[in-house]
């Protein structure tokens, strides 16, 4: 199945938050759409990973040609709606070196002496970079509001810094994805008794998981409001279903060759005598 045909409409519309979206009247088991089952989802993912992986050397070579534009893919999610499979099985098609990605844990205390975006700025992707936030700015707006870990002021303040911030990637030639997986409660505690029940799967638990179960509807409000707050034209939100992990792979994989594929890019052409190239090479 081509990566084309892969959804019956174009996913950026599918799945993007509009101003007036509604994060529990979004179904986590559905796969907007994409009718066919797992088996045509696997399939259809196989196949554009070639298109991405093309797509993504592109963009690396065209940075050696002096092109400054790069790709952000921002992934936000409750625990174990699959944030790490989105990176070992989309991006982890592309080539490596051309990839920079980032899993923001709690700031240090140094961190902590400088503005919440400071550790964000540097992390950002250069030229010809596809970058990754595994996690990212918006838990210091998420996590402070559910948590009380910052003043009201101060969280609307961050959600405004964060939108100025995104602007200014933009502007600098960074194209920015937002995604957030969207996983239903149930489907979480299926995957906690799993990682529970798995020896192999014991390093991937914490005990704090619980806790943050407890806290499931305030974290619904919270992402809610900071996707309203922050959706911009440039830098928008995209809700992805989550409870199958088929779709959630196929839907974030489709979101970004969509956001390549506006780039126009092109292979560099060659700035030598390529039929001169070709005799010297045989002569050698």
């Amino acid at each position: 199945m081509a990566h084309r045909q892969a959804f019956e409409a174009d996913p950026r519309t599918l799945l993007l938050a509009n101003p007036d979206f509604r994060l529990d009247a979004i179904d986590p088991r559905s796969t907007p759409g994409f009718r066919h089952g797992k088996a045509a989802g696997k399939a259809a993912l196989s196949a554009g990973s070639g298109v991405l992986s093309v797509l993504q050397e592109k963009l690396f070579a065209e940075s050696r040609q002096g092109s400054e534009i790069s790709l952000l893919v921002i992934l936000q999610a409750m625990d174990t709606a699959g944030k790490g499979g989105i990176v070992r099985h989309v991006v982890g098609a592309v080539d490596p070196q051309g990839v920079h990605h980032h899993a923001f844990k709690a700031p240090t205390a140094a961190e902590k002496r400088h503005d919440f975006l400071w550790r964000i700025e540097k992390q950002l992707p250069g030229p010809g970079m596809i970058g990754v936030f595994d996690r990212s700015h918006y838990e210091d707006v998420l996590v402070h509001k559910v948590r009380g870990l910052s003043a009201m002021s101060e969280i609307e303040r961050r959600y405004d810094a964060i939108s100025a911030f995104e602007a200014e990637a933009v502007a600098a030639g960074t194209r920015i994805v937002k995604v957030m997986l969207h996983i239903s409660k149930k489907e979480q505690k299926q995957r906690l008794a799993e990682r529970l029940d798995r020896r192999d799967k014991f390093w991937k638990y914490a005990p704090q998981d619980i806790e943050e179960r407890a806290l499931w509807s305030e974290y619904q409000a919270a992402y809610e409001t900071a996707i309203e707050r922050t959706t911009t034209p440039d830098a928008p939100w995209y809700v992805v279903p989550a409870d199958r992990k088929w779709y959630a792979r196929l839907a974030v994989q489709q979101l970004l060759i969509k956001a390549l594929e506006d780039m126009q890019l092109s292979w560099p052409p060659a700035h030598f005598d390529v039929k001169a190239e070709k005799k010297r090479l045989a002569a050698s």
